[in-house]
């Protein structure tokens, strides 16, 4: 919300500097994002006279001129300044800025220059250099009566500072000056000036009638007639409020719309009378219909719609944007004024859906006053007659004029309760007063009348809200927690920490965080194993967002393809969010994605001399086993089973190509792997592109720690002791199965078991390959004997035999 500061005091009697209103506006919760004051920035700058013009001696395009800004007129002589600009000459008054001004367009500060071997004293500006426009072409051309030496700000009107401020979506009273200027007086920053809108008396019955069909989508519309109007530019004081605000002054009768939206929280819509056919309805848009509306785009519309309509039909969006068909325009003699209330959910749905953000759509989905309906129509009639002339009928009016009367019982202690600041009752009712509730009693209980502006208070914590915020949230006094004696519990959760570690984890392994959309299309969630309809959203911000997303994996693809798109083909990305399957909370997890593509690898990302990798299944396993690791899963239990093995095995992997990681086949805790080749065209995205996905609910919490705590480090003062064994097994066997067997037969004395060869071929039956472990034993208490080494391997070659059908390679 923009604003300057004039028109703040068109409603607001204040002489409060600047810096204290913005500091008071944010203190009241009104935050001030930004302020805008031209006059302060641009004060170095003045007006100047170019006394002469001479050609550069060394540069064809460079002009030396003699340049007075007011010091002639003390008997000093003219500054010499080296300029560029093809208009500059002899007699021309501009903008001069001296050495040692910081000019805002180029973020530069002006000294003593020498340009081609001519010393420049100062600069004649462009608008552009000054932030004014765009045009940079020449140097300011002002009138020949401008006078010289006076500060060009000051000069030029730009003393009028705008504030930006950002509204909270509870806070729909300030959306307009009016309301603001409100809020400002109840905090003591000046008097604010509350005219009543004048009622004009129609001087005939308005011929146009309205017809309300849904009152839950319009619960009161109010119309008037104004005939023999003359539109066109509306006058300077009102072009200056638009476009100091970043609007463009259109005519007369949008302007004045446009106006009351941001001085009084008030859309209208104006028809030109002599394009509307008949009566107006009120109604739901038909589904395939369509409206070219007023920013030249055409909608097609459907049934949860709200439109205005005539006989001829749709010439309104209600509440959002006006029609081409029946705006106005220079030629506009009768005007039909119209001022209604709408259904702001129905308002926000109809916008997210045709992707129009209006400064209408905007108030009306916070909600508007409805007890101002009709004294806005007469307020803007007055400005219509006042600015356009034309003779006024009655005003039609269709459901209901005002909302529902809200009486809430206050008790006084409430605001020592919840805030703990003692605030006399005098002063509670002082400040509720002039924010407009009427209090009624003395206590210790008593009844507020709620305005009709503030749809937001519904409750006794509301109102202590707005006491407070006038008083000063820096008022309510500082009060520690009680700690006790019982000792500082740990603030983060589990999941917490695991989730920290994750990202960690993922982060140093060469990936890029990215955050993506919670919601995905239903044919992504279908995909994943989603597409349920308790999952489905019932008002999608957009129709490609309709579903909760059950995994992770969808948004992340996106994301890599978008980066192909745009020429970065070699992406690794990952995601640490919650994802849907179910509508409880006990279908909700958190997972740990990521996605790596093309030379994305974890050995190196892109092309190299040295060599250059492709990511493979290997990649996505690393990644999901160093997730794992970080966020305390037992890796010595950990299971890496194929497609086949695994239960419900997600159709988005390749089946060949990947995995599940899991703690028995009742405790899967992810997958990992290449995308299949239909998911990938699913999902529009182009290969190779690898992913993984844990959910960090699912790891076993870690065991209880000893009551004897164990040394960090322990180190054996005898020598390791390392045997190698290769067994020829079935092609189906597994090499963890015989790396966890040969662990199991002495977990005390076995420290390390690794596998260093695979082999099939020659010398090899078919169906059978060679595994090759290295077994590390690392005593403790005294160095090992033989015949205690031949025991150990013995039991380990039997125990392998045994589990796994394999037989010692000879």
């Amino acid at each position: 919300m923009k604003f300057t500061l004039s028109w703040l005091k068109e409603h607001l009697d204040t002489d409060e500097p600047l810096e204290k209103i913005a500091d008071k506006l944010t203190m009241i919760g009104l935050e001030v994002e930004h302020i805008e004051d031209k006059a302060k920035a641009l004060a170095p700058f003045v007006i100047a006279k170019v006394i002469s013009a001479e050609q550069h001696p060394n540069a064809d395009r460079l002009r030396v001129c003699m340049v007075d800004y007011g010091q002639i007129a003390k008997g000093e002589k003219p500054l010499q300044v080296v300029c560029g600009a093809p208009n500059a000459r002899a007699g021309l008054i501009s903008v001069f800025s001296p050495p040692g001004t910081y000019i805002p367009g180029k973020n530069i500060t002006l000294s003593v220059g020498n340009i081609r071997g001519v010393e420049s004293h100062g600069m004649l500006c462009s608008a552009a250099e000054l932030e004014l426009s765009e045009d940079h072409d020449g140097i300011i051309e002002l009138p020949a009566d401008a006078p010289v030496g006076k500060p060009y700000a000051e000069w030029a009107g730009l003393g009028d500072p705008v504030i930006e401020i950002n509204l909270t979506p509870n806070r729909q009273d300030c959306t307009g000056v009016h309301g603001i200027a409100r809020d400002l007086a109840a905090a003591d920053m000046g008097k604010f000036k509350d005219k009543a809108p004048k009622q004009i008396k129609g001087e005939f019955p308005c011929p146009v009638q309205v017809k309300i069909e849904d009152e839950k989508l319009c619960p009161g519309f109010a119309l008037r007639l104004v005939r023999g109007v003359k539109n066109g530019p509306s006058p300077e004081w009102l072009q200056k409020r638009l476009t100091s605000i970043g609007l463009r002054p259109i005519n007369a009768l949008v302007d004045i719309t446009n106006f009351m939206t941001f001085d009084r929280a008030r859309p209208l819509h104006v028809f030109d009378a002599r394009k509307v056919t008949g009566n107006l309805t009120v109604r739901h848009a038909k589904n395939g219909e369509t409206i070219l509306a007023l920013d030249g785009k055409t909608y097609t519309l459907d049934d949860t719609m709200c439109v205005i309509a005539d006989e001829h039909g749709v010439e309104s969006l209600a509440g959002i944007m006006g029609g081409e068909a029946s705006g106005c325009d220079a030629n506009t003699t009768d005007v039909l004024i119209e001022s209604a209330l709408w259904n702001e959910i129905n308002i926000a749905q109809t916008g997210r859906k045709l992707g129009i953000n209006s400064d209408a759509r905007y108030r009306f989905e916070r909600g508007v006053d409805p007890a101002f309906m009709v004294p806005g129509l007469e307020m803007a009639t007055k400005l219509v007659m006042d600015l356009c002339g034309g003779t006024p009928s009655e005003i039609v009016v269709a459901g209901a004029t005002h909302g529902d009367d809200r009486i809430i019982e206050f008790p006084l202690n409430e605001v020592k309760r919840l805030a703990g600041i003692e605030v006399p009752f005098p002063e509670m009712k002082l400040i509720l007063g002039h924010l407009g509730f009427m209090v009624a009693g003395t206590g210790p209980v008593v009844k507020v009348a709620v305005p009709s502006w503030r749809s937001d208070v519904h409750g006794k914590a509301d109102i202590v809200e707005e006491i407070v915020r006038i008083v000063g949230v820096d008022s309510v006094p500082l009060t520690p927690f009680e700690r006790g004696d019982a000792p500082r519990k740990p603030v983060l959760t589990q999941l917490q920490l695991r989730t920290r570690r994750a990202k960690r984890a993922l982060a140093a392994r060469g990936m890029l965080e990215a955050v993506t959309w919670s919601f995905v299309s239903r044919t992504q969630a279908e995909l994943f194993g989603g597409g349920q309809p308790e999952l489905t959203l019932a008002n999608p911000i957009a129709s490609d967002l309709s579903d909760m997303r059950p995994s992770l994996i969808a948004g992340l693809v996106a994301a890599a393809q978008a980066n192909v798109d745009r020429g970065f083909p070699d992406v690794a990305l990952f995601e640490v969010g919650q994802i849907f399957k179910g509508d409880k909370p006990e279908d909700q997890f958190m997972a740990a994605s990521g996605v790596r593509r093309a030379l994305a690898s974890s050995k190196g990302i892109g092309r190299h001399w040295s060599g250059s990798f492709t990511v493979d299944a290997l990649d996505a396993k690393a990644d999901a086993l160093a997730v794992l690791a970080a966020a305390g899963a037992p890796m010595q239990g950990l299971q890496i089973v194929s497609a086949k093995e695994s239960k419900n095995f997600p159709a988005w992997l390749h089946p060949g190509r990947s995995g599940a990681i899991q703690i028995g086949p009742q405790n899967v805790l992810g997958y990992f792997g290449e995308l299949h080749p239909r998911a990938l065209e699913a999902l529009k995205a182009d290969g190779p592109l690898v992913a993984f996905e844990v959910i960090l609910e699912r790891i076993p919490d870690a065991k209880a720690k000893p009551t004897r705590a164990k040394p960090l480090l322990e180190l054996s003062p005898f020598q390791p002791v390392s045997r190698d064994f290769a067994f020829i097994v079935d092609r189906s066997v597994k090499a963890a199965d015989i790396v966890r067997t040969a662990q199991a037969v002495d977990k005390k004395l076995i420290t390390g078991v690794t596998v260093f060869d695979v082999y099939e071929g020659k010398g090899i039956d078919d169906g059978k390959k060679s595994i090759a472990i290295a077994v590390t034993l690392q005593p403790r208490e005294k160095t090992l004997t033989d015949q205690e080494i031949d025991a150990v391997a013995s039991k380990i070659v039997a125990d392998v035999t045994k589990k796994t059908g394999g037989t010692l390679r000879s």
